[in-house]
């Protein structure tokens, strides 16, 4: 459950500045009142993750049985993220945030019962891990979401910035406190704590009466709206990148995770409160990355932050190969909490930087499929290959991986554009007044610029921006023509599946589509706009 704890908050970093005091959000009632019921969550989730890597060593000694712990863990992110992030842009989040409070609640409370009778297997506590990984995939998505409701608009960043703070101060508190509790209770103890911490957001979401949201059209279907995002994503260049970084770091990252209980029990000898120890000086580290990343962007740009904490990661990993005195090794894991909230604070400002606001939580739920997929690979890979050949020789390979990971900078540029304007327009486009009945389809729309022929080519590279503008709003097909026997001549068409599908498509034009279309524009000659036309499928 390491990973989901912290992207519950963490994955909503901004990179605008605050305009607001940093613990003015905390003024207003139900955002403060969730972010304490979070933080509470947050260290029953930590002290369970130490709870259920413990129960696994103490039930088998297999590396590849407690590396599936991590993977079992990461599995339903990669499963079940897109989906509840296509549920957070269609229907009320409130409901799925309390629905998912319920199911880790349930999943947590029967292995607490389990634990206290005996009853835990290997194959036990992997079903039990899948099943509270499951809970978190249901909830991060919506959770992401919710913050701009609850916080005035000038408030945003420095609530996004309290969330991370409190993910990190769980991520200190948590392990240490259950490796405590561990030591003097057992693991029971620690899974009934867990379940009984969600309780909190549960009443905090019961209570909260979110403002009804005014939609002049009906919501999307389900599949619909999966196409939707997967359409977008594959149309948005710099998430794109930010996707390919994911895989390049956390393929590699996971070992550290995976590994790191089999040395910590089987190589140190260390008991749980030891084990806890060493998972609070990563909470420490990430805290300390948190306080000083402000300060590190003034110096570094994105590509420069994710090289150089990726290569600190690298370092960290070959520490836990060969490393065998406890308390330097510790002053390791130090830094491995200080780069990996640096590596994943930088991949998820790039992730939000570049999702449109009608389409963010299933372009974020995207980005955590890849990062969990990313984790649930490497975890089964690592733990494998440690079974074989060693922990030492698999933290190894993957820490050559890392550093050969890092040369993807030069490919997937995070920076490749840091000027996008993602927010929507107020515009509902020139077709409002045309009545059709939405289901209708498919529409092709055609669009006729007159241009200089001199100016052919440059208008062309400029049309292949156009191209991703359409596909990314819901276009189905594009392509532009070139009159044969009128040079200069070109006619823009794509195909919507169906009618109300192209009106959404006006709903959801941002500010830099705008600039885009504005610069195509510019080659337009004459005093009248281009022709736009609107054919419909015959009905029947």
């Amino acid at each position: 459950m390491t990973q989901q704890n912290e992207l519950k908050a963490a994955v909503t970093v901004s990179p605008v500045q605050p305009s607001a005091s940093a613990w003015q959000p905390l003024h207003q009632r139900v955002f403060r009142m969730l972010w304490m019921a979070t933080v509470v969550s947050n260290i029953g989730s930590w002290m369970s993750d130490i709870g259920i890597n413990w129960t696994m060593l103490s039930l088998s000694t297999d590396p590849l049985a407690v590396a599936l712990v991590q993977a079992a863990s990461s599995l339903p992110m990669f499963l079940f993220v897109l989906p509840a992030g296509v549920l957070a842009d269609i229907i009320e989040r409130r409901k799925i945030l309390f629905f998912s409070q319920v199911w880790s609640f349930c999943a947590a409370a029967g292995l607490a019962l389990l634990s206290f009778t005996g009853n835990v297997t290997p194959e036990v506590l992997l079903v039990a891990t899948f099943l509270l990984s499951t809970g978190a995939a249901l909830s991060s998505p919506a959770f992401q979401a919710i913050v701009p409701d609850l916080v005035e608009k000038q408030e945003l960043s420095p609530a996004i910035a309290l969330n991370s703070l409190g993910i990190n101060i769980s991520r200190a508190i948590g392990p240490a406190l259950g490796g405590l509790i561990l030591s003097f209770a057992g693991p029971w103890m620690v899974f009934l704590l867990n379940a009984l911490s969600v309780v909190g957001v549960a009443v905090v979401l019961l209570r909260w009466k979110p403002q009804a949201t005014v939609q002049r059209l009906p919501p999307e279907h389900f599949f619909t709206a999966i196409r939707g995002g997967l359409r977008y994503v594959h149309a948005a260049p710099v998430l794109r990148n930010v996707l390919a970084r994911t895989v390049a770091f956390f393929l590699f990252g996971s070992a550290g995770w995976a590994m790191l209980p089999l040395v910590a029990r089987r190589e140190l000898g260390l008991g749980p409160g030891g084990y806890g120890t060493m998972l609070a000086c990563i909470g420490v580290g990430a805290i300390c990355g948190a306080v000083l990343l402000p300060k590190l962007r003034k110096r570094l740009n994105a590509d420069q932050m994710m090289v150089a904490a990726s290569l600190l990661f690298a370092v960290t990993m070959l520490a836990l190969a060969f490393i065998r005195h406890v308390w330097l090794l510790n002053a390791f894991e130090f830094f491995t909490g200080f780069s990996w909230i640096a590596v994943l604070s930088t991949l998820n400002v790039g992730a939000q930087r570049s999702a449109a606001r009608w389409v963010k939580a299933r372009a974020l739920a995207v980005y955590l499929t890849v990062f969990f997929g990313s984790m649930t690979v490497g975890s089964a890979i690592w733990g494998k290959l440690a079974s074989e050949f060693g922990v030492s020789w698999s933290l190894s390979v993957a820490t050559v991986g890392m550093v050969l990971g890092a040369t993807t900078v030069l490919r997937w540029r995070l920076e490749k554009d840091a000027s996008l304007d993602l927010d929507i327009l107020d515009s509902a486009g020139g077709t409002a007044d045309i009545t059709i009945p939405h289901e209708r389809g498919p529409v092709m729309v055609s669009c006729e610029y007159r241009i200089d022929p001199q100016d052919a080519h440059e208008f062309t590279l400029a049309m292949q921006d156009m191209r991703r503008v359409r596909r990314r709003t819901g276009a189905m097909g594009w392509a532009v023509y070139e009159d044969a026997v009128q040079p200069g001549v070109f006619v823009e068409t794509w195909v919507m599946g169906s009618w109300i599908e192209h009106l959404r498509q006006h709903e959801r034009h941002t500010v830099n589509d705008q600039r885009i279309r504005e610069r195509v524009l510019a080659f337009h000659q004459g005093d009248e706009p281009p022709v736009v036309r609107h054919l419909v499928a015959p009905a029947g």
